[in-house]
């Protein structure tokens, strides 16, 4: 089969498509054919050899967290899935990646895909939606009636981060750049701040509840962002590590994303009865993606970006 794996870790130029032995289901694993995998930003971080301690991957590694395929084998002792469904899932970074062909995947890792979106679109869903509802309700226990600053809103956690914060009655602020001021506004942001234009500290004049901050800052933008924050409040981040206060019961948390199969199955019905909207930017073949891990470094993709199988 065709699989992307770097052999040695370092800058995009070491991604390799390539042949590769396919892989067969262990017990309690499914194979499936991949219709897609998305780019998330761990992708690059793993690549380049930041997270070798955290994520000490075995190398050739394949990336790719997301999955979007059909299961086309099972292994022994599988129940609950069949041949020809259409899934989705989140893998385990330590795992071998959905960058390929082909990808076995935990059997109790799979959730049925969405069926009113290409399935190739529906590999946008599992880390990004899944980071969105855990730091939101896991973590930041978002409640109606709060006020929530969505930090960085123009990624791919930050659409889903604004959808299911609305659902949940929350007022949301967002920040974002001109390039995504579209994006946010049609995930339902109540109000957006263009940071390139106007600091948020400046924009943001009464205290919110909640602060979801998506994008790497400096330490000094962190300690901003949590004056922000209402005594009691939540400053919950997925980069740059929150700063709390504890002279005012601000709570400063960070995140590990897990998989749940149950909540990505719930974020799949949402998707069906168009409460979800997925908003993907851009795709390419998997061919391509040293360019798309290129982009990155260069930040130049907005939301998020399918690396599909075929052309």
């Amino acid at each position: 089969m065709k699989a992307v794996r770097f052999h040695q870790y370092g800058g995009p130029e070491v991604l390799r498509y390539e042949e590769a032995d396919r892989p067969r289901p262990a017990a309690g694993q499914v194979l499936v054919e991949v219709a897609a995998t998305s780019f998330n930003p761990v992708d690059a971080a793993i690549r380049a050899g930041y997270l070798q301690e955290v994520f000490p991957v075995a190398l050739p590694h394949t990336p790719g967290i997301d999955v979007a395929g059909t299961v086309i084998e099972l292994g022994d002792g599988v129940q609950g899935h069949a041949v020809a469904e259409r899934v989705i899932a989140y893998l385990p970074m330590l795992l071998g990646g959905a960058a390929a062909e082909f990808a076995v995947v935990p059997a109790e890792l799979v959730a049925p895909a969405p069926t009113t979106i290409p399935l190739a679109e529906a590999a946008a869903l599992p880390a990004a939606a899944l980071t969105a509802w855990q730091a939101l309700f896991d973590h930041a226990d978002l409640r109606a009636d709060q006020r929530i600053l969505v930090n960085g809103a123009g990624g791919g956690v930050g659409g889903f981060a604004i959808q299911l914060a609305k659902q949940a009655g929350a007022t949301v602020l967002a920040t974002a750049s001109a390039r995504s001021t579209e994006a946010v506004r049609a995930a339902g942001a109540d109000r957006i701040v263009d940071y390139t234009a106007t600091a948020v500290t400046t924009a943001v004049t009464e205290p919110v509840d909640v602060v979801l901050n998506l994008a790497n800052i400096g330490e000094p933008d962190m300690a901003a962002l949590t004056g922000l924050v209402r005594s009691g409040g939540t400053i919950l981040s997925t980069a740059t590590p929150a700063v709390g206060d504890a002279g005012r019961g601000v709570r400063g948390l960070g995140m590990q994303l897990r998989p749940d199969v149950t909540q990505l199955a719930a974020i799949t019905k949402k998707v069906d009865t168009g409460e979800l909207r997925v908003d993907v930017s851009a795709g390419y073949p998997l061919a391509e993606i040293a360019a798309v891990h290129q982009l990155s470094a260069a930040g130049r993709i907005r939301g998020k970006v399918v690396l599909t199988t075929t052309a």
